[in-house]
């Protein structure tokens, strides 16, 4: 039995370094293949919700004020209702001509908070009809020339969606051990080769930096079309990718502002969405649990503890995996010796994702700044 295991997480891996669209490598970034400037500089409007954000705000809507981008542009912060006088910080900045600050109004039944915010944004954006919309995050910063490159990318190939995946923190020891794999995971369940190619129907986004047609956006229905979504930026492009094709990438230039201090930091981010992810469904979550426990743990196990052929094919396997985390480690700049860590963290996920649908029967699943999200969905 052990050798029939050892053979299926093998075999499991072979297929996820060569027929998964080479996720693992991490080649799709924005510091390649990057084009040139468009004839004409469209307008933008970038749309910022904020909730509870004044660490952080000065920073990120400053580092929008400082784009060297040579169109109209201009920002829409939206306050989602703070109590820390983030709006205040923000329109401190100056910038006047460039800046709005919204008071949002209370959020309804049926919104989760970010995507209501966002929507209130987006509707006075209306009032100028700019080509494209930045949708990011408040506590995201982007270096001077981002909205630049992404334009210039959404302009030569007629992008619909160009999504960022911001570079998050990796300072901290929970940050170091569990940061880079929640990229290797995504791209694993996303290959970014896949969503980037219009033949596949695979979509996903990164909500901290995406660059929307404006057009594109109101011909799929508005994000009133995915106002109850949790992972909104995932549902968001589906939605796009049936208006056109859709980009998404790396990058070193959208950085986020916000620190994981503890190992149950990182897990309340994982777990404000994992269950939502699965559909709510505890089927899902069975078969996602056991899947992780075949994929990732079979395999040391079975090189510590088995004998013979069985002990072999788990060496295999884990060498496997340990390589395939490579390039993603190398990004963040880790030691190659995270690899060998893979499945311990893979681990940690797998309790993540439990925890996640155990707050969600509990009735605070989803809970993000003070609001559980989840309740409207898995219902």
């Amino acid at each position: 039995m052990n050798v029939g295991i050892g053979v299926l997480v093998l075999a499991t891996w072979v297929y996820l370094l060569l027929g998964r669209g080479g996720f693992w490598l991490a080649r799709e970034r924005d510091d390649r293949d990057q084009p040139g400037s468009p004839a004409m500089w469209p307008s933008v409007i970038a749309v910022v919700p904020a909730r509870d954000e004044a660490d952080v705000v000065a920073q990120s809507i400053g580092s929008l004020l400082a784009q060297d981008y040579p169109g109209p542009f201009r920002i829409i912060l939206v306050d989602d209702n703070s109590t820390d006088g983030t709006g205040g910080v923000a329109g401190a900045l100056g910038g006047k001509d460039r800046l709005e600050v919204w008071s949002g109004a209370p959020l309804p039944a049926g919104w989760t908070g970010k995507l209501w915010a966002q929507s209130q944004g987006v509707a006075r954006a209306e009032d100028d009809a700019p080509a494209y919309l930045l949708l990011t995050d408040a506590d995201i910063a982007h270096a001077p020339d981002t909205l630049r490159r992404l334009v210039s990318r959404a302009e030569a190939g007629r992008l619909v969606l160009t999504s960022l995946m911001a570079k998050l923190t990796v300072q901290t020891w929970p940050e170091r051990l569990l940061i880079p794999a929640f990229i290797f995971f995504f791209d694993m369940l996303y290959p970014f080769a896949w969503v980037n190619d219009v033949r596949r129907k695979t979509a996903a986004a990164a909500g901290g930096c995406m660059l929307a047609r404006r057009d594109a956006l109101n011909a799929a229905g508005g994000l009133a079309a995915i106002r109850g979504k949790i992972i909104d930026d995932c549902n968001l492009a589906g939605l796009m990718k049936r208006q056109g094709p859709i980009w998404l990438g790396l990058t070193q230039r959208a950085v986020s502002l916000r620190p994981y201090a503890s190992l149950a930091e990182i897990g309340r981010m994982v777990s404000r969405s994992a269950y939502a992810q699965l559909d709510f469904s505890p089927w899902l979550l069975a078969g996602t649990l056991a899947g992780m426990a075949i994929v990732y743990l079979a395999a040391p196990l079975l090189a510590l503890f088995a004998g013979g052929l069985a002990s072999w094919l788990g060496l295999a396997a884990w060498t496997a995996m340990a390589l395939a985390f490579q390039p993603v480690l190398k990004f963040y700049r880790r030691s190659p010796l995270w690899g060998v860590a893979l499945p311990f963290i893979a681990a940690l996920y797998s309790v993540f994702t439990l925890q996640s649908a155990l707050e969600t029967w509990r009735g605070r699943g989803g809970m993000w700044k003070g609001r559980a999200q989840a309740m409207e969905s898995a219902g």
